[in-house]
């Protein structure tokens, strides 16, 4: 399918109205989902619940509430020690996903005809619909910050603040309770080449999503020195990495983590940089495992690509209007970072809010509104 260009505004705004008439709260379609199976279960007996079927079925309900801010519900499904296991197993899987060597080139083609910066295609699959955005030139891709210090800030503010073309959320935050506001990111934050945040807790080594000074794409377990030495321009720590040197890591749908709005980035060999956002939790979208993403990154053509922070983050933003529909019902979070897309990054100035700041001055900004 050839990329096509983003509808009107108006269109926009159409498609917004409708997709907020059909949204409905998360807890709703997971309560939905819970009766199902209880009923399902209740009229089938214990051999239904003991088959492989139903067994794949509890495994992807728990896996989706494991991706949310109510992860203990999951042992309702699966049991407690289960539970425990299911995200260590998740999370070792994840940090051997960063360690293969990534060699993949980039090598920009010349085109007859002058491509747009940014297009924006419509894609769809079984259960989800959402978008992947291409960006044409990837030098022109930035990390964008708060402008402030004690919150996170909107994507689309952000965009609108910079002067920024289009926008979508980047790493993650410490979000305790589920009342976090952004301001503490999770592991490292590079803009600009410098080293803006440090939260990694000693660890040797961070697995990051980011670009090089080349614009070529960066993502995997690295120490800040490898990240110094390969000339990182712009990162963030995300996890896992799902393609590296052409290849998918995730085997099937299984390994997909359970089924969430996602937010996705990766690069074709051409240099063209992929963000994938797949709307979730709503009712048309329920959302896509990351065995999806990765699927709908490599028939683009993506040579490299990583996962971004998803559910309730999930943004993406064109011309100052949110394209998606964010799946939180108080619309979009604040948030540490983003990818933002410039004409002239050049001329882009993103003072470092946390230079200077303890960690106590940090974690106080949970409490600030």
């Amino acid at each position: 399918m050839e990329p096509t260009s983003l509808p009107r505004r108006s269109t926009v705004r159409q498609q917004k109205k409708i997709k907020k008439r059909k949204k409905r709260s998360f807890f709703y379609i997971l309560t939905m989902v819970f009766l199902g199976v209880f009923v399902l279960l209740m009229a089938a007996g214990s051999w239904v619940y003991f088959a492989p079927s139903a067994r794949n079925l509890r495994y992807l309900i728990a896996d989706t509430f494991i991706t949310t801010q109510h992860r203990s519900l999951a042992k309702y499904i699966i049991g407690e020690n289960e539970l425990k296991t299911r995200v260590t197993e998740y999370n070792t899987r994840f940090e051997q996903m960063g360690d293969e060597i990534d060699t993949h080139d980039i090598q920009p083609v010349a085109e007859e005809k002058e491509k747009p910066l940014v297009e924006i295609e419509n894609i769809s699959g079984s259960g989800y619909t959402g978008y992947v955005m291409i960006v044409n030139d990837p030098t022109k891709v930035r990390l964008g910050i708060p402008s402030k210090v004690g919150t996170g800030e909107k994507v689309s503010d952000m965009v609108k603040r910079t002067g920024a073309i289009a926008g979508v959320n980047g790493g993650g935050f410490a979000d305790p309770n589920g009342k976090g506001n952004g301001f503490k990111p999770i592991g490292v934050v590079i803009s600009q080449g410098q080293l803006y945040y440090n939260g990694s807790g000693g660890k040797k080594s961070t697995q990051i999503v980011g670009l090089d000074r080349l614009g070529k794409m960066i993502a995997g377990n690295y120490t800040l020195k490898e990240l110094t030495d390969l000339g990182v321009q712009e990162a963030v720590t995300f996890q896992p990495r799902m393609i590296v040197n052409g290849k998918g890591l995730i085997k099937n749908a299984g390994e997909g983590w359970g089924v969430a709005p996602r937010t996705a980035m990766g690069q074709r060999a051409d240099g063209a940089i992929l963000f994938v956002v797949i709307d979730g939790r709503q009712v048309g979208s329920v959302g896509a495992n990351l065995y999806d993403v990765q699927q709908i990154l490599l028939e683009h053509g993506a040579v490299i690509g990583a996962n971004l922070d998803g559910g309730s983050s999930t943004v993406l933003v064109k011309d100052n209007e949110i394209v998606n529909s964010p799946s939180s019902q108080y619309g979009e979070r604040y948030l540490p970072t983003a990818f933002l897309v410039f004409e002239h990054p050049e001329q882009v100035d993103l003072p470092n809010i946390w230079k200077g700041l303890d960690s106590k001055d940090i974690d106080a900004g949970k409490k600030r509104k």
